[in-house]
């Protein structure tokens, strides 16, 4: 997920109690919370490198006890203090642990398994980001604060409750996964009991929206297309004038997109690959423009995620690139 929810999860675990353990608790927690994302770096090497690495090594279990010593290490030097190294570095496996866990439950996925497997895991519970999870991690956050600030004001001693609110905000994020998975399993289930154009289903998704918990995604892959299309888990089931995407075939300049990067890479990333193909003319030759896309993400011209290139008649490559954009302007 986005990094204000992990920040904001790693502070509503230390002031759930955890900050009990170890001096500057909340820092290790929120340093180890957000530490695999430092795989940011390899956007100094473009967009295409970032996507490639992110939520690689970095985010694997084997990773972890390593993030963990590191982070202890680097808040020991800044703060010049000694600290509980056991304590501490749990401290830090358990941020480290609730970040990929989080990563876990949305569309994107995590590969927890590398070296040793690089198989992605998604649970498609949440995008990434959701703006009721920040709206109950910012209240358990602020309200102490205020709390605190009115309660001077009046000459109270008595302490705000952001050990309560902390933990009534990590029960609530549990809650509401658990209430999505429930959501999530009567959309998928709808979805596989269909036929569509007379062709069963040959796999399904379903793809949770950051704003209604109760509005999804459905993408749905048979043996000639993919279908889009929005539903929701209660009422009539409506697949009504979905966006198809037909499978095309295997063409000169598909074949030349498919055997370079960072299309490879691309298409071991996506789960529903969208192909485009669209006549050009590229440097005063009539050629093809080849758009790749995950209908997870986005669709040809639209959304994110995309790689694109150009090919001549005989479909050599003339140009590609990545960008996390739609490149429609491109």
């Amino acid at each position: 997920m986005d990094n204000l929810t992990h920040s904001l999860t790693g502070v509503a675990l230390a002031r759930a109690g955890l900050n009990r353990w170890s001096p500057h608790a909340i820092w290790l927690l929120l340093l180890s919370a957000n530490a695999p994302d430092a795989d940011i770096v390899y956007a100094s090497h473009g967009a295409f490198s970032y996507f490639e690495h992110h939520r690689g090594y970095s985010h694997s279990l084997l990773a972890i006890p390593i993030w963990a010593a590191v982070v202890v290490l680097l808040v020991a030097a800044v703060s010049r203090q000694k600290l509980p190294w056991l304590r501490a570095w749990l401290l830090c496996v358990i941020g480290l642990a609730s970040h990929l866990l989080l990563d876990w439950t949305n569309s994107y996925g995590v590969r927890f398994l590398l070296p040793f497997s690089s198989a992605w895991f998604h649970l498609d519970l949440n995008g990434l980001y959701d703006i009721w999870i920040w709206a109950v991690l910012v209240f358990a956050l602020v309200w102490p604060l205020f709390s605190g600030l009115v309660t001077r004001e009046i000459g109270e001693r008595r302490k705000p409750a952001g050990q309560a609110l902390a933990i009534m905000a990590l029960i609530f994020f549990l809650c509401f996964d658990l209430f999505r998975a429930t959501l999530h399993a009567r959309v998928v289930a709808q979805l596989q009991s269909r036929l569509y154009n007379g062709a069963p289903p040959l796999r399904v998704a379903a793809l949770p929206d950051s704003f209604n918990p109760f509005r999804w995604a459905a993408v749905v892959e048979t043996n000639d297309a993919y279908r889009w299309f929005e539903t929701r888990p209660f009422g009539l089931f409506n697949s009504s004038a979905p966006q198809i995407f037909y499978k095309p075939a295997v063409t000169p300049a598909l074949a030349s997109a498919e055997s370079i990067e960072p299309f490879r890479y691309f298409l071991y990333f996506a789960r529903f690959p969208v192909w485009s193909l669209e006549p050009v003319v590229e440097e005063h030759n009539r050629g093809t423009r080849v758009d790749l896309t995950d209908l997870r993400f986005g669709t040809p011209r639209a959304g994110s995620f995309h790689c694109i290139a150009y090919t001549d008649a005989n479909g050599r490559v003339l140009r590609q690139w990545f960008t996390f954009g739609s490149g429609a302007d491109r």
